[in-house]
């Protein structure tokens, strides 16, 4: 049995469960997919991840999703990485981005708007249809901090006088929470 963009979005969604539970419930839905076949492409991609013979890093991605239909290049520092992108038919309007280092190793994969961010109102802020770019665009001062599990990404903002903590997996939007107070260490004159 292989392992292709179906399989590959559900092992995505077993990430994005930690955070979301209900909206990949409903994608489950719209997918005629269960929850043991979230389970299994969990497992199997987990698996490949382990398996000393299997595919590693963007010859992986390859595997599950085909050829890239972008391929470009960014600087990064003094360096020049490549970067691949697959649209996914769950994520309209996003792509999942692969960034490889000069030697080809796999840096950053995660979502991103392939036109770039968008600059978003608050309300705009929902799960699923904006990455972590948007925020940055969208909210001067925002911080990215490291997310309490692997793929997960936090970013703290503020605005209207008002602290938020924005919660992405694999760079995509889950939920948008009030911030921890302590969270921004800045003043109100900062929004």
């Amino acid at each position: 049995m292989g392992f292709g963009v179906r399989e590959f979005e559900l092992a995505l969604m077993h990430r994005m469960r930690d955070l979301n539970p209900a909206r990949v419930e409903q994608a489950l839905h719209a997918m005629d997919a269960s929850r043991a076949e979230l389970r299994d492409a969990h497992t199997r991609w987990t698996r490949l991840a382990h398996a000393p013979r299997a595919p590693k890093g963007a010859a992986a991605l390859r595997m599950a999703l085909g050829p890239a239909p972008y391929r470009g290049s960014r600087p990064a520092g003094s360096l020049t990485c490549d970067v691949l992108r697959w649209p996914l038919p769950s994520w309209p309007g996003l792509e999942y981005e692969a960034l490889l280092g000069p030697g080809g190793e796999l840096w950053n994969q995660w979502f991103v708007r392939p036109s770039g961010p968008a600059a978003l109102a608050l309300t705009d802020l929902t799960p699923w249809t904006c990455v972590v770019g948007d925020l940055g665009a969208s909210f001067p001062g925002a911080v990215q901090i490291d997310g309490p599990a692997p793929h997960h990404w936090t970013v703290d903002f503020r605005h209207g006088g008002r602290a938020y903590r924005a919660r992405f997996v694999h760079g995509l939007l889950q939920r948008l929470d009030p911030a921890p107070p302590s969270s921004m260490g800045r003043s109100e004159a900062a929004d």
